[in-house]
């Protein structure tokens, strides 16, 4: 129910002003009910502190949508193809992350 209300907000928002569309899209509120939730379910911080960490290192490989579906778009890409040729480098940007991660110790 929250994420429906979320994402009809942000795409009224958004038809109004791209930047408050944004902020309120870049809140990580996905993020924040999900590490409430593993801690009701749990109780332990450690668990928390752990999603938080890949939430992090997850969060990087996540931008290249942000960088490649403008890129695509600006260059008349039609928006389908483009939202899945993103989709699919963010996809390639989480394995590499992940690998490239493993190789100095850091498992997510």
């Amino acid at each position: 129910m929250i994420t429906s209300l979320l994402v009809v907000a942000i795409a009224e928002i958004g038809k109004r002003s791209s930047l408050f569309g944004a902020v309120l899209a870049s809140i990580p509120l996905v993020s924040v009910l999900g590490m409430i939730w593993l801690y009701i379910d749990t109780h332990n911080a450690k668990k928390v502190a752990e999603l938080a960490s890949s939430i992090f290192w997850l969060t990087l490989p996540s931008l290249i949508l942000f960088v490649s579906l403008p890129f695509l778009l600006q260059h008349g890409v039609n928006f389908f193809l483009s939202l899945a040729v993103s989709i699919g480098l963010t996809v390639g940007g989480y394995f590499l992350t992940v690998f490239v991660l493993s190789k100095f110790g850091i498992g997510l």
